[in-house]
């Protein structure tokens, strides 16, 4: 055997290893709060590292898009297909001040509109707010039996399809163009665009099931702070900790203490 072969060193152990830090203790945690349009403001918490040199916490937050459900942010969850997107404009104290920023809808909800024997109808605008926002939003609607249809099937012609869905844009301009970014949020629920593009197109053709079911803003003005404070002003400030149960244990508690009063109770006798 060659000299020096064959002999085995052992491996030396690295003693100057890092120890392992839970990443979590250079975090801090920020609360988040929604617009006053809704029922619950306070809709969570995010977590940002800590400020260390040229590295703010605040200004890492500034920018940061959050999607929230309509259904936990007025307590109704019968809008839970509705998805609100909110966008941290600023930051005070240990809170996130949150603008409008889009909406959406869940793709369940899409999927459970498109049905056979029917054209779907779809188109997308730009429009922009009185408040300078400029945003992007896009309708979908079906066409619908009439009262004396035969025909199992609904299809329109190419040219009233076209006609509808040029009369659906116009009436979006036309309702989004007149208010800021707020109301035009607040047109969203209630869904009175969809309902007055289906008045209005019914001479054309019937149609239903007509959503404004994406908005995705394109442009934004600079941040106003005093806007955003009368966006945030007045409205109830609590958080959705749901309902208190009552305790079975404590009733009966109570409704035994209620007998032993009424028997310690001595009887009066009557003269």
């Amino acid at each position: 055997m060659a000299i020096g072969k064959g002999t085995k060193k052992g491996k030396k152990i690295n003693q100057n290893k890092k120890k392992l830090v839970d990443p979590f203790i250079r975090k801090e945690w920020y609360n988040i709060k929604a617009p006053n349009s809704f029922t619950v403001r306070k809709i969570g918490r995010t977590f940002v590292s800590k400020t260390s040199g040229k590295n703010i916490a605040s200004e890492n937050l500034k920018g940061r898009i959050i999607d929230v459900s309509l259904a936990d942010l007025n307590n109704n969850e019968h809008q839970a297909f509705r998805i609100i997107k909110l966008r941290v404009d600023d930051v005070q104290g240990k809170d996130c001040i949150t603008n409008f920023h889009g909406m959406d809808f869940t793709t369940d909800k899409i999927r459970s509109l498109v049905r056979k024997w029917q054209t779907l109808i779809e188109t997308n605008v730009e429009v922009r707010t009185t408040d300078g926002y400029t945003l992007r939003l896009f309708a979908v609607g079906f066409t619908k039996r009439r009262p004396n249809h035969i025909k199992k099937t609904c299809y329109c012609k190419s040219s009233q399809a076209r006609l509808i869905r040029k009369k659906m844009n116009d009436i979006i301009v036309r309702e989004a163009s007149t208010c800021d970014i707020k109301g035009l949020f607040e047109k969203f629920v209630p869904e009175t665009i969809g309902r007055q593009i289906e008045k209005e197109c019914h001479g054309i053709y019937p149609i239903q099931n007509v959503y404004l079911f994406k908005a995705k803003v394109i442009k934004r003005p600079k941040t106003d702070l005093t806007k955003l404070a009368d966006l945030h002003s007045g409205g109830d400030t609590r958080e959705d900790v749901g309902e208190a149960i009552a305790n079975a244990y404590d009733e009966k508690d109570k409704d035994a203490e209620g007998e032993s009063t009424l028997v310690s109770e001595p009887a009066t006798e009557e003269k």
